[in-house]
């Protein structure tokens, strides 16, 4: 039988304490299940072939698009289609979940010093 794992959501965002650093949590069908801790502004990006999605677990995020925003709760979620530029803001600590392709790159098509190349699995 395959080993078959429970997922505590508050146990492993209290493993760690970094913002803007995503950790996977899981992965299913060649998706990843992405956790991380948001606090203040990202970068402007966008991604080439891939949709985003962000759960809000804990607090309020907003997702700016450049004509709209998005506001977002928790138990709130939001899909980023592929190419649409967006920034997520969040003006205390949040706490998302992320479903993508495990090949997206957190700062879509900028390289820079938020960009995580390897991701921590927790």
């Amino acid at each position: 039988m395959a080993d078959i794992e429970k997922i505590v959501l508050s146990d492993k965002f209290a493993a760690f304490d970094t913002y803007w650093d995503p950790k996977v949590a899981g992965e299913l069908n060649g998706q990843q299940v992405r956790l991380a801790k948001l606090k203040g502004d990202f970068v402007w990006h966008s991604h080439e072939h891939e949709d985003e999605l962000f759960l809000v677990v804990q607090g309020l995020l907003r997702i700016e698009l450049r004509d709209s925003q998005v506001e977002l709760g928790p138990g709130e979620m939001v899909i980023i289609p592929r190419g649409v530029e967006h920034r997520p803001v969040a003006d205390e600590e949040v706490h998302v979940m992320l479903f993508e392709p495990a090949a997206t790159r957190n700062t879509g098509q900028h390289t820079n010093e938020r960009t995580v190349s390897t991701l921590e699995r927790i």
